[in-house]
């Protein structure tokens, strides 16, 4: 009954209309009204919310004490329950209840004597548990004169609050850690194809600019990247030092406002996401429009088929931020999650194994200290904290993909950070570009076998969770092992990894760049 009083809400409201009038008012002539003590007896209708979810309805009496309970249900309160300590109520209370109803056992005294109590702590209204099933009428005595009551009673039957304690195992594999995990590779794989065939299509480009010579090698070599991003080892070391002033930002500064604005950030990168995505698979059906311009102030030119895809953007970027707190909500969040990961991907380019392998190592132990380490300095895992959205009302931040955990007994959602997809993922779209450009098939290269690594890495992370009993575990530090370990084990064992580690791609013969041959001189 403590754990029911605790987290339930109850809303008194009486029974109304003239067809069942004769049901719920009952005038009991022989019960004494005196002044203050007159209420005819009603039956009263209190529901319960638990965790804010609405629970079951019982059924008690009114006094004949104390003010009217009003008839409307739109004119009741919803008021949080809180138990009477001591629990009889026959003697006041220990602490103020700050316009709670107070839940008490009928106990020994006066119903009068226990809503005096009870008004007098600052109750807002008083119910009583009686101790059979029946229900008793609330009656004041004869000499009683002191019946000046402002707050309500209702007396509960003794059968009316119940509670079973039992704490359920969570199941050993949930249907949402398997969703996200096909959700994860799938992005990477997505995104990794999508990369290599831009990829691609530049070099086609360029050996056919080849062919007329070696001024359209200059004119490549200057403009052929246009639109991709190489980074180096300097910017790889660089993310560790950023995103561990950005983490700790977050911890620090984590508030309803500073929520709303990493909300406003996200819907930016995800429009962003979402309208490059929209374009690319729709201009092989729109490809006039895809391929008409137009000037735009401050932007440049843009494309016909940008301007009609980006309202669609934006509305479904801002309907997500004001509805984030709905029950599928997660939905809108994934979405716009992975069209950000996968133009990022697109966009960004690992050039060689060397700088992947710099990325991720700093990335494996960026993720570690923040789980593990920061233990130490915080008192408490800062990464998991700020995941979870400890500080906020929020549940968790928007800078990751979540599925609610549909089977599990306690609820709440399977997450999966966007760098656990994002930094490996530059790593595997590396590996797919370099055998496109080596025209290796599947077995004999490289990408399948680092797909298979980065998803072998991401289950054992799953199974890892799981055997810590729910514990946030750095997924980075079973997934870099995986993917790096497996990209230069291979490269070693088939004699390329020189090719990998610094150039990122295979040796190529320009036959179009050889010079003519020149006859001897006489002299």
């Amino acid at each position: 009954m403590a754990a029911a009083a605790v987290l339930a809400l109850l809303m008194v409201s009486a029974l109304a209309g003239p067809a069942a009038g004769g049901d719920i008012v009952h005038h009991d002539d022989e019960a004494p009204k005196i002044p203050g003590c007159n209420n005819d007896f009603i039956l009263v209708k209190v529901q319960s919310w638990v965790n804010g979810k609405e629970g079951d309805e019982f059924v008690g009496v009114g006094a004949r004490f104390g003010p009217k309970i009003v008839s409307k249900e739109k004119h009741a309160n919803r008021t949080k329950l809180t138990l009477a300590d001591p629990m009889e109520c026959c003697s006041p209370p220990k602490d103020k209840v700050s316009g709670d109803i107070l839940l008490v056992q009928r106990g020994k005294c006066k119903f009068t004597k226990k809503a005096k109590f009870a008004e007098a702590a600052g109750a807002s209204a008083i119910v009583i548990i009686n101790h059979v099933h029946e229900l008793y009428k609330m009656v004041c005595e004869k000499n009683e004169t002191d019946l000046d009551i402002h707050i309500p009673a209702v007396l509960l039957p003794k059968d009316a609050v119940s509670v079973q304690l039992y704490s359920p195992d969570r199941p050993v594999v949930d249907t949402a850690e398997v969703f996200l995990w096909l959700m994860a590779v799938g992005t990477v794989l997505g995104a990794s194809y999508w990369s290599a065939w831009s990829a691609r299509e530049a070099v086609i480009e360029q050996e056919k600019l080849l062919k007329d010579g070696h001024e359209g090698l200059l004119n490549i070599e200057a403009g052929g990247s246009s639109g991709m991003v190489d980074i180096n080892v300097v910017s790889a070391i660089m993310f560790v030092v950023v995103a561990s002033c950005f983490l700790i930002m977050l911890y620090k500064l984590m508030s309803y406002w500073f929520v709303e604005l990493l909300v406003v950030i996200f819907c930016i990168g995800g429009v962003e996401g979402l309208q490059t995505c929209l374009v690319a698979l729709l201009s092989r059906w729109f490809k006039p429009a895809a391929e008409s311009f137009v000037k735009v102030p401050f932007i440049g030119a843009v494309s016909h088929l940008t301007l009609a895809v980006c309202p669609f953007c934006i509305a479904f970027a801002v309907l997500w931020a004001v509805f984030r707190q709905l029950p599928y909500a997660w939905i809108g969040q994934d979405i716009l999650g992975i069209t950000l990961i996968v133009t990022v991907i697109q966009i960004v380019r690992v050039p060689n194994l060397k700088v992947g392998s710099v990325l991720l190592s700093c990335a494996f132990l960026y993720d570690i200290f923040w789980v593990f380490v920061s233990k130490r300095w915080f008192h408490e895992s800062v990464m998991i904290v700020v995941a979870r959205g400890d500080k906020t009302d929020e549940d968790g931040v928007p800078m990751l993909l979540k599925i609610p955990r549909m089977f599990d007994p306690w609820g709440g959602y399977s997450i999966i950070g966007f760098g656990d997809i994002l930094l490996p993922g530059l790593v595997v779209a590396f590996a797919l570009r370099y055998d496109f450009v080596a025209k290796k098939s599947l077995q004999s290269g490289y990408f399948l076998w680092s797909m298979v690594a980065y998803g072998s890495g991401l289950l054992i992370t799953y199974v890892a969770l799981n055997l810590m009993d729910g514990h946030g575990q750095p997924a980075l530090l079973y997934i870099v092992p995986f993917t790096l370990g497996t990209l230069i084990a291979l490269g070693w064992k088939r004699g390329e990894l020189p090719n990998l580690w610094t150039r990122g791609e295979p040796e190529r013969v320009c036959t179009h760049m050889h010079m003519p041959l020149l006859p001897a001189s006489p002299n």
